[in-house]
């Protein structure tokens, strides 16, 4: 723990702003001048600071690097159009950040640390911020072991980074998926719900797989009976079926508790839409596909945002659905988060932290 956040800011000399291009920001391509870094050391998190970005010092034996003890998290920072800046709900990916710094046996980190780590680094980067629709500035903090010690157990030491993207849409385009029954991704009893790095370590070669196939994602299944929809590689996945929402649970903890899905739940019960979080089957989706019950299927996730999905393959099959443009509730859910995330409408959830200018 710390009493207080001093946070020791050094100013790079040659800022890189006006070398980028903006009508070009391919996601998590463009770094911007500086990040934020501090140390767990002797039990405390200590030494604050934004410098520079660039290249850190590391032993090769690190813990991290040998047994994977190191996980992240991803959030966006916003411009209103009379220049207010603003971060996503930071509190919800806070919680998270912990939820896997537990899994994991790593230190868990204040709340206060993170939101306020975030708010300086984009106060020092605002002008980093675009203001093009669907642009944003993406936050990535994640923590890694330190030690430099070739042994299976915890490290005493951490490294807590932050660092900052402009960034525009993630997806460009109405998604090709198919659904994933030989490669698991998480178990019951595993990590799952943790943002951990070898979670999309493992991850990569099915989706390397899907990809050459002409496939845009995957959507995982449970690792028992493949009978069970989970999520898809870069978002929580939800549905419209038969005029429900429905999307799997986080019971079983084999899947991330998103922030958006937790976002888009929470718009559709102020609306008064029927919201289901269960176990989701296979066969109702593809049956659903079949009869045209399934109207609406999206991915929900901080990169992503609100990404639809144009078909969806199954044992060789593929069945498409109607086009996004035409779909009443993810065309509603997206148009309402972005009204509130840029700044356009009421946000009676509060969901924006405002972040204050130190000047």
């Amino acid at each position: 723990m710390t009493d207080t956040m001093d946070i020791k800011i050094t100013k790079t000399k040659h800022s890189r702003l006006n070398e980028t291009d903006f009508s070009n920001l391919p996601f998590g391509k463009h770094f911007t001048d500086h990040m934020f870094v501090a140390d767990y050391v002797d039990g405390a998190w200590k030494n604050f600071e934004i410098v520079p970005y660039g290249e850190i010092g590391l032993s090769p034996a690190i813990s991290a690097l040998h047994y994977g003890q190191a996980f992240f998290e991803g959030l966006k920072a916003y411009k209103h159009a009379d220049g207010k800046v603003t971060v996503f709900r930071p509190d919800k990916n806070a919680a998270r950040f912990n939820k896997s710094a537990e899994r994991l046996c790593m230190p868990e980190l204040p709340e206060e640390i993170f939101i306020q780590s975030i708010a300086a680094l984009v106060d020092v980067e605002r002008d980093w911020i675009p203001t093009a629709p669907n642009h944003s500035l993406y936050i990535r903090p994640f923590m890694f072991a330190s030690d430099p010690f070739l042994g299976v157990a915890a490290s005493t030491t951490y490294k807590y980074i932050v660092l900052t993207c402009p960034v525009g849409p993630y997806f460009s385009k109405t998604l090709r998926v198919k659904i994933e029954n030989q490669y698991t991704r998480a178990a019951e009893g595993g990590f799952g719900y943790a943002k951990a790095a070898g979670n999309y370590g493992g991850a990569m070669l099915p989706a390397k797989k899907a990809v050459d196939e002409g496939f845009d994602q995957l959507i995982w299944t449970d690792a028992k009976e493949h009978k069970y929809v989970e999520e898809m590689g870069a978002a929580n996945v939800m549905f419209v079926l038969d005029g429900k929402l429905i999307t799997p649970s986080l019971d079983l903890q084999t899947i991330l508790d998103g922030v958006t899905r937790n976002t888009v739940i929470t718009l559709a019960k102020d609306w008064g839409y029927p919201v289901e979080e269960r176990r989701v089957s296979v066969a109702e989706i593809v049956e659903g596909a079949k009869n045209g019950k399934l109207t609406d299927a999206f991915g929900a996730g901080t990169a992503a945002t609100i990404a639809p999905v144009g078909s969806i393959s199954y044992e060789g099959e593929e069945y498409f659905l109607s086009d996004p443009k035409t779909r009443e509730f993810s065309q509603k859910v997206l148009n309402t988060l972005d009204a509130i995330r840029y700044g356009r409408a009421e946000d009676p959830h509060g969901w924006n932290y405002v972040v204050q200018s130190a000047e």
